[in-house]
């Protein structure tokens, strides 16, 4: 059985919606901690606890959101609405984070702490609809696959481009690393772009309506976690993602730090992410081809590599002339699109096979789970580092007063930066090859909800 392709506007339209989700992820990963730091002089340990602690709610806030979306009977479908919520809602409170008036480190760590509890909540209703739509849209897994890969070119669009203009919006130079007034300045604009890409995948899908046969899923929250947790494909697949996005998590954290104490050169983030991010964009067509070749199991395990060796670069950093360091980046940035596009592409698998199997509307469970996991990785990344700062002495400083920093402190930048994120990259990759959903499977399951028998020969088979 083929299934009918998606159109050109619905594919780019749905990738619009990365510029709010790769915006989000990316400018509280690269700044938030920095922010609390070294603008508001709130203590490393501190710092990292506050922005751990709102996306730790995510973590059970965005199951339980995918669940009523799986309940939602709306005339949009069950996505939409979750989506339009989101996107009036998460933009503002952004910038009112990064706003934070004339308090007293206590009072000022706080505020910020709220505002992003918040965001995240808002965030959490449009990201979890959102990523549950690939696996309704379209039966096909090469389909969801040039889907993601739509999703995953945008999304490192955005990166790319947040992760280098909110560092220079925010006032972080050669001569300087931020100031309150730029902070302000940074939220309202980038808090204007995330309003942006979310009502633009909104209204591109407003004319599409799912392939798939399947009715809301009985029971509670509780019921439905007892199903998912049967699903090993998904189980695994998770789990390496978790810890990947901790590494994520961990050099985007460390990225400021990085380029202010380690290259001696704050402004040094822009290229440092014009690195990361162009090679992926690069290699982009060529994990798309490699995961219709070898299947996506495989080529997701050998971008993980990729990111791994351009970590332990980064890990060696203080011996090496800042070329190479750059260079490692870029390596890492080749491995990263991979490691965002193959598994979100197996996550609509997932999806869809479970569908097949059961005939029941679990995609916003699914994704929930997974926006939880990533979350909490993402989350764990700052947190982590924070740690890691803490135990080498760094001494935080407010905007008006810097300090030198230890050679302890340095060496534990450079940990946070590349070896733990090695280390972690090594933990996922067992994870990762335990997942065993081949393309040949998920199309007979898919022929056999439809009542056709199998073909073999409209599959790619996925070796193991």
């Amino acid at each position: 059985m083929s299934a009918p392709l998606l159109g050109a506007r619905v594919r780019i339209g749905y990738g619009l919606g990365s510029f709010a989700t790769g915006t989000f992820g990316t400018v509280p990963g690269l700044l938030l901690l920095y922010y609390l730091t070294d603008i508001l002089g709130v203590a490393a340990g501190v710092a990292g606890l506050l922005v751990f602690l709102p996306k730790a709610w995510d973590v059970l806030l965005n199951p339980w959101i995918g669940s009523l979306s799986d309940r939602t009977e709306h005339r949009w479908g069950p996505r939409r609405p979750w989506m339009l919520l989101g996107a009036l809602t998460m933009p503002l409170c952004f910038a009112a984070m990064f706003a934070a008036p004339g308090l007293e480190r206590g009072w000022a760590a706080g505020y910020v702490a709220v505002l992003f509890l918040l965001a995240a909540t808002g965030y959490a209703c449009f990201q979890v609809p959102y990523v549950a739509l690939p696996a309704e849209l379209t039966a096909d897994p090469d389909e969801r696959a040039r889907i993601m890969s739509w999703r995953v070119a945008f999304l490192g669009a955005a990166i790319l481009l947040s992760g280098a203009v909110a560092p220079l919006l925010a006032g972080a130079t050669d001569d300087g690393s931020g100031t309150r007034g730029g902070y302000r300045l940074m939220g309202v604009v980038v808090g204007a772009l995330l309003c942006a890409g979310m009502l633009a995948a909104f209204a591109a899908t407003a004319r599409v309506h799912g392939v798939l046969r399947t009715t809301g899923a009985p029971g509670g929250l509780v019921v439905q976690l007892r199903a998912a947790r049967s699903h090993r494909p998904f189980l695994w697949l998770l789990g390496a993602f978790v810890v990947q996005a901790a590494a994520t998590g961990l050099m985007l954290a460390g990225t400021q730090y990085f380029a202010t104490y380690i290259l001696g050169r704050p402004s040094a983030t822009t290229l440092l992410f014009a690195c990361l991010i162009v090679p992926s964009l690069l290699a982009m067509p060529l994990w798309l081809a490699a995961g219709r070749r070898t299947g996506k199991r495989a080529a997701a395990l050998t971008a993980s590599v990729c990111f791994l060796a351009g970590a332990l670069v980064a890990a060696a950093a203080r011996e090496l002339p800042a070329a190479a360091v750059y260079g490692g980046v870029a390596l890492a940035g080749v491995g990263y699109a991979g490691m965002q596009m193959l598994p979100m592409a197996m996550l609509g698998d997932t999806i869809a096979a479970d569908a097949f199997t059961h005939g029941r509307r679990r995609a916003g469970l699914f994704t929930g789970l997974w926006t939880a996991g990533e979350t909490l990785g993402l989350a764990l990344g700052p947190g982590l580092f924070g740690l890691v700062l803490s135990l080498g002495g760094f001494v935080s400083s407010d905007a008006a007063h810097r300090v030198a920093q230890p050679g302890s402190a340095l060496t534990a930048i450079v940990v946070g930066f590349g070896a733990l994120p090695a280390a972690l990259l090594l933990v996922s990759l067992p994870l990762l090859a335990r997942y065993r959903l081949s393309e040949s499977e998920l199309v007979r399951l898919r022929d056999a909800s439809a009542g056709r028998p199998h073909d073999p020969s409209a599959a790619t088979v996925e070796r193991p």
